[in-house]
């Protein structure tokens, strides 16, 4: 059990994050997340759901068997094929657990279930011992605890921690609690429980109605003593309590939550980056600690008083998070010595071919803008890294627009190290480049969501393109940026359509929109 002032972090952005639409990471890109985790200072690491596909298990499986410090967990329906699965997943880490789930509100058990109550808390006790057969970190968690009827939830608690659970897991599933109810509720289950002084309990909050935080730290108020959350809050619907706002506002306010995490919070910002650009879910400009103008300030009352003295309007330093007090601009005539200077000032590590390649598209674009600013450096390096694997890649573009059409495009991909031309017509060159990208690569995926957006102000500003793919109830989300909208476009539906790829790879299964914590 943690002491009674520290919170434990459980990181859940492998497994409730991945569950967001478009979300999906390949293994590869899996490892480097969870060791970036571990770095952070993150105490627990849910790198999965090992039953729901071969791709989960082996993620789980060969994240266990690198981390050094974190205890790797590996999620778990009650029914004893989920467990064992987790089970063997998880068996190479240095630190296991196994967190098992059932539901337990009256709307679950009726319309999910289709149990009775006394056979849900048969199913509680049964799994939770079989998941102490296995190992001795065992995490129950009480699905839609939020909606459940009090006295039924102190019954599956008590019964879980009789049967060897370690963390009793209270999440609001679908983001219904209010915060004092919720700070209530675990209270209660407190005091109520016998035993309960020999777990620990944790919060996992949603974000439904934008209290996923606010419930979460309800909870800590109330001596839940593990939060739940991932990064960017990212996860499905609406997502997940945002682990870089639970740990900041601990820190920050101190004074009226007295509780420490281990959090390395200087960190923060790059893992941050580095979710975003692994799953392609851009964060939000006004996104609390992370987001880009979390220290910016533009008004004149704001900068004023800046000026004067920082506390006026920051309650925490950008250095405290890992983002640089300064933007240094670079250009056509910077060198490889202060592109990499950058870089690293802005929390990237690269090496070899990769730098390289990134300081030649650097250059490249250095020429065609006045100025190059940190935003413009992220985008590309991100583009750079997010597309490094994949079986398609993007080589040149030719595009005829205008009034008096017919609009067409010529691209060029390479599919597999093979290249390939070829020409299409649309009504409009982004319809355009989509067909020529069919021809190409046929496919049936449709277009979800195709957004447009500046990188940074200016008329040489480039474009961030975001593209979503949909294809036989799977998604994925694609980024791509070039001071050529089409260009930025057609790198975009490549790198949606990479994804979704690799996503249809895995193979779910039944019932598995039961994973729901």
């Amino acid at each position: 059990m943690p002491s009674t002032n520290q919170v434990l972090i459980f990181d859940t952005t492998l497994r409730d994050g991945e569950q967001s639409p478009g979300a999906a990471m390949n293994l590869d890109e899996k490892l480097k997340i969870a060791e970036m985790l571990e770095e952070l200072g993150v105490d627990i690491i849910e790198a999965g759901f090992p039953i729901s596909s071969n791709g989960d298990f082996e993620a789980v499986y060969e994240i266990s068997k690198r981390a050094q410090r974190s205890i790797i967990c590996g999620l778990a329906r009650a029914g004893f094929k989920d467990i064992d699965r987790a089970a063997e997943a998880i068996k190479p880490a240095k630190r296991g657990r196994i967190h098992t789930f059932i539901s337990t509100s009256p709307v679950h058990m009726k319309h999910k279930l289709q149990m009775e109550p006394h056979q849900v808390l048969e199913a509680v006790i049964a799994s939770v011992a079989r998941a102490r057969n296995h190992v001795a970190d065992v995490e129950w968690s009480a699905e839609d605890a939020t909606r459940t009827e009090f006295e039924f939830l102190c019954r599956c608690v008590e019964g879980a921690i009789k049967a060897g659970a370690t963390t009793i897991n209270i999440p609001d599933t679908v983001g219904y609690a209010i915060p004092s109810e919720y700070g209530a509720l675990i209270k209660a289950l407190r005091e109520k429980i016998p035993g309960a002084d020999k777990v620990t309990f944790s919060t996992h909050c949603h974000n439904d109605l934008g209290l996923a935080v606010a419930n979460s730290l309800a909870g800590v108020m109330a001596g839940a003593r593990q939060v739940e959350c991932t990064i960017n809050g990212i996860g499905e619907r609406a997502g997940n309590a945002a682990l870089e706002e639970i740990v900041m506002a601990l820190k920050v306010r101190a004074d009226i939550i007295p509780c420490d995490t281990g959090i390395a919070t200087s960190a923060i910002s790059r893992v941050s980056k580095a979710v975003s650009n692994v799953t392609g879910f851009p964060v939000q400009f006004n996104k609390a600690i992370v987001g880009k103008n979390a220290f910016a300030h533009e008004s004149g009352i704001h900068q004023d008083g800046m000026l004067k003295h920082t506390q006026t309007y920051e309650i925490m330093t950008p250095e405290s998070v890992g983002v640089a007090k300064t933007s240094l601009v670079l250009g056509k005539l910077s060198g490889r010595h202060a592109f990499r200077d950058k870089l690293e000032a802005m929390g990237y590590e690269l090496g070899g071919n990769a730098l390289e390649d990134a300081f030649k598209r650097f250059k490249d674009l250095a020429d065609k803008k006045k100025h190059v600013f940190d935003e413009d450096i992220a985008a590309l390096v991100d583009e750079e890294i997010a597309t490094g694997h994949d079986r398609i890649k993007f080589e040149s573009l030719r595009v005829v627009s205008g009034t008096f059409g017919p609009q067409s495009a010529e691209l060029e991909l390479s599919v597999d190290g093979e290249t390939r031309l070829g020409v299409a017509r649309g009504d409009g060159p982004i319809d355009a480049i989509f067909n020529a990208i069919k021809v190409l690569f046929p496919h049936e995926a449709r277009l979800a969501i195709f957004e447009v957006h500046a990188v940074t102000e200016g008329t040489d500003a480039q474009a961030g393109v975001t593209v979503r793919l949909a294809d036989d109830g799977k998604s994925a989300t694609g980024r791509g940026s070039d001071t050529d909208t089409m260009v930025a476009a057609a790198k975009a539906y490549v790198h949606a359509l990479n994804k979704l790829l690799v996503k249809r790879l895995k193979t779910a299964p039944e019932a598995l929109t039961a994973a729901r914590g």
